[in-house]
C-alpha cells in the first residue's frame, strides 16, 4: 500500500518540491513531481538552476522514450504517463490520478494559504477514507505558529 505522507507549512512549495527531488537524487530514488501544467512550466528552470554546484537533472512528458525512461526526476500532470514509481510528489489541489501505482506520495502544503489548506483537507479526507495511513510532517520552525 502507498505511504502517504503530508507535508505541512512549506513556506514556498516550488523550492520544496526542489528540495525534495535534490534529496531523492542524493539517496537514488526516483521521483514524479506531479501538478497543472502551468505550475510544472515554473519549476522546470528551478530545477535546473537550484544552485551554482548541481542541477537537478529532469524532464516533462514531452521527452523522448528514452529520456522518460533515463530521467531520475519526471515532470508530469498525469502520474499515470510515469515509467517509475518509486516517489510522487503532488503540487496539486486534487488526489493524484494512480498514486497508488506508487511506493511513497509526498503532499505539500502551503504555509498561510487558506485555499491549499481546504485543499489539503479534502484530499487528506478521501486517503482516509480509503483506508491509507498519513503521516504529518509540521515544516514550520520551531516555535513559530504560522497561523
Amino acid at each position: 500500500m502507498t505511504q502517504i505522507a503530508f507535508h505541512f507549512n512549506a513556506p514556498d512549495k516550488l523550492a520544496y518540491a526542489c528540495r525534495v527531488a535534490r534529496k531523492a537524487l542524493r539517496h537514488e530514488q526516483r521521483l514524479v513531481i506531479t501538478a497543472p501544467p502551468d505550475i510544472l512550466a515554473e519549476l522546470d528552470p528551478m530545477l535546473w538552476q537550484w544552485a551554482p554546484e548541481e542541477f537537478i537533472a529532469h524532464c516533462g512528458a514531452e521527452a523522448s522514450e528514452e529520456l522518460l525512461d533515463a530521467s531520475p526526476v519526471l515532470l508530469l500532470p498525469d502520474p499515470r504517463q510515469a515509467r517509475h514509481h518509486q516517489v510522487l510528489l503532488n503540487l496539486g489541489t486534487t488526489v493524484p490520478a494512480g498514486f497508488e501505482q506508487f511506493e511513497r506520495l509526498i503532499e505539500v502544503v502551503s504555509m498561510g494559504d487558506d485555499t491549499d489548506r481546504q485543499h489539503a483537507r479534502a484530499r487528506w479526507r478521501d486517503y482516509s477514507s480509503q483506508g491509507y495511513a498519513i503521516v504529518r510532517h509540521d515544516l514550520a520552525p520551531e516555535g513559530r505558529n504560522p497561523r
